[in-house]
């Protein structure tokens, strides 16, 4: 694959481009300017993003990430106006946290492709002086054709500032924007009776509306093997629940005339032990793993790098069907109750500024014979209350196995909580459940046994 330097150019062909973004860490948001040749917009509707994801009829559009592919920016220069003169593609923070930086985004690339074309690849520098967004690169007009050019400049004001730069004005997130503030009426001036008095300058005409930054809901999602997404929250908004179900149906009648009994278990890490360590959240190790890191909250624990008890997961927080947990006081974190038949059993979790890594676990009953937890039509799904719906489903069917990590939340997020899909099973046979150690990784295998018979 082709890879441009910075400052680089490489010309285009004809046809439409697909700008795809990577990176990992942190996540990134892409975006896109239409600019004229004077180097500024024409208007708020030059900044394409998730909040406004088409300009000139569909001439240039933003596309979320999906099965498809990353998230993307498409762009058909031939449809184009005469007067747009450079389309600038463009990645940036969580525009929610200004204490996010690229500082903890890894590998940023930028691809562009045409049908018929390999795609031409460009890395950015790193960026480690505090920025928050970046100029990746731009497609720009020379003639009658269009070039590709890498840029890679940073910006310390996020995707606000780089778009004020280059004229767009965006809503504040607090507040009413400026603007809204009542327009005083002049004093009329003194005429000569003769002369008609000029008709009065209108007054109170509604504001421009200006894109705002905050992120959409997701609707619904499902994630693929090993995907995850971010839910964006307000950790301190008293009023949000989040709720987490373990959902089945037996899969078929043969099966649940054998026995449907699952289990959800929620195992977590209160925010004040939570470590942000060497590992992704999510990840799974071995026996003798040590959790080490910074703790999340500061002040927290200390990275001591010992487990969650005497006895590996003897002590481990969780909630169960034995345990409920609470909604008023610590963890939090509430079980609705068991159920021994297909159907649902579900956590509620408020406080997310509590919260630091929530396991999901499903345990399947000795009394249901040997059939996978797939069979059984189980899935995990989270919903906010706010209008993203996340479902984690099983791939793998695997027999014999009484354990399966299923999705971790991270509330450790500075997005606000990422879901990633799990499905790690335990060894054939065996009745040992899952340990979520502090720094959010997860030991298979290793948990106490606590055997559940009709």
């Amino acid at each position: 694959m082709p890879e441009l330097a910075k400052g680089g150019n490489t010309a285009l062909g004809a046809g439409p481009v697909t700008m795809e973004l990577y990176a990992e860490g942190a996540t990134v948001d892409l975006s896109a300017l239409l600019v004229t040749a004077d180097g500024r917009v024409r208007s708020d509707d030059d900044l394409v993003f998730y909040n406004q994801p088409s300009a000139e009829s569909g001439a240039v559009r933003h596309l979320p990430a999906d099965s498809d592919g990353p998230e993307r920016v498409e762009v058909d220069p031939a449809a184009l106006p005469a007067d747009v003169d450079r389309v600038v593609l463009v990645a940036s923070c969580d525009p929610d946290d200004v204490t996010r930086t690229f500082r903890e985004v890894r590998n940023v690339r930028v691809s562009a492709a045409q049908t018929g074309a390999e795609p031409v690849l460009f890395r950015p520098p790193a960026l480690t002086d505090g920025e928050r967004a970046v100029l990746l690169a731009e497609l720009y007009r020379r003639g009658t054709a269009w070039k590709l050019r890498a840029i890679g400049q940073g910006y310390a004001d996020g995707l606000a500032g780089l778009a004020a730069d280059f004229g767009i004005e965006v809503a504040e997130a607090d507040g009413p924007d400026e603007t809204d503030a009542p327009v005083k009426t002049p004093e009329p001036e003194t005429v000569p009776a003769t002369v008609p008095a000029p008709a009065p300058a209108p007054v109170g005409a509604p504001a421009p509306v200006r894109p705002s930054l905050v992120k959409p809901p997701l609707g619904k999602v499902s994630l693929d093997k090993g995907g995850q997404v971010s839910l964006s929250m307000d950790k301190g908004d008293r009023d949000l629940t989040v709720t987490v179900a373990l959902e089945w149906d037996g899969g078929s009648d043969r099966r649940r005339q054998k026995g449907a009994d699952l289990d959800l278990y929620a195992l977590f890490v209160p925010a004040g032990k939570a470590l942000r360590g060497a590992l992704a959240p999510g990840s799974l190790v071995k026996s003798g793993h040590s959790p080490q890191g910074e703790p999340v909250r500061p002040g927290g624990a200390p990275a001591t790098g010992k487990g969650t008890g005497k006895k590996k997961g003897e002590k481990a927080d969780v909630v169960y069907y034995r345990q409920l947990g609470s909604l008023t006081e610590r963890p939090h974190i509430l079980l609705d109750g068991d159920s021994r038949v297909p159907g649902r059993e579900a956590v509620r979790i408020v406080r997310p500024d509590e919260q630091g890594y929530v396991l999901l676990c499903a345990y399947s009953a000795v009394s249901n014979g040997f059939g996978s937890f797939r069979s059984f039509g189980a899935k995990v799904v989270v919903d906010d209350g706010r209008g993203s719906t996340v479902t984690v489903p099983l791939y793998e069917n695997t027999k014999t196995r009484y354990w399966v990590a299923i999705a971790l939340v991270d509330f450790t997020s500075a997005d606000g909580a990422a879901v990633h899909h799990i499905e790690a099973y335990s060894a054939r046979m065996t009745e040992r459940r899952p340990v979520l150690h502090p720094d959010g990784t997860i030991e298979m295998n290793a948990g106490p046994v606590e055997f559940k018979r009709r």
